[in-house]
């Protein structure tokens, strides 16, 4: 059995910092791309950032410059910094891990329970 667990997410001003983390356990054999998706009210989930296993990043437009997705491999845990919170920056956060169990061929998509951020203005 694999989890995502993100504990974290909460209440900021605008223009405060938050801190996600998402550490993925249980029977894991390795871990390809993770990530952060954002689902707003009345909106589709969409991607906020994601990490390759090599590090490579990619960040939606909204969020370039003001969040980085640092990761721990070793730890099977991706963070997310968020500077500079905006309102639009509200909503529910989802953690995601494209990995493979032990013991089973291909890759899996996992998702976290989903964390709220609010910001307010």
């Amino acid at each position: 059995q694999v989890q995502l667990v993100e504990p974290g997410g909460g209440l900021v001003q605008a223009g405060g910092s938050l801190r996600l983390s998402c550490a993925a356990s249980g029977s894991i054999f390795s871990i390809n791309d993770m990530g952060w998706y954002r689902q707003a009210p009345g909106k589709q989930r969409e991607l906020v950032a994601a990490i390759t296993s090599g590090g490579r990043t990619n960040y939606a437009d909204s969020v370039e410059g003001r969040f980085t997705i640092p990761r721990d491999n070793a730890k099977n845990t991706v963070y997310m910094q968020m500077n500079s919170l905006k309102p639009e920056d509200m909503g529910v956060y989802y953690c995601h891990a494209e990995l493979r169990r032990k013991f089973y061929s291909g890759y899996e998509d996992y998702w976290g329970q989903g964390t709220q951020v609010t910001v307010s203005s």
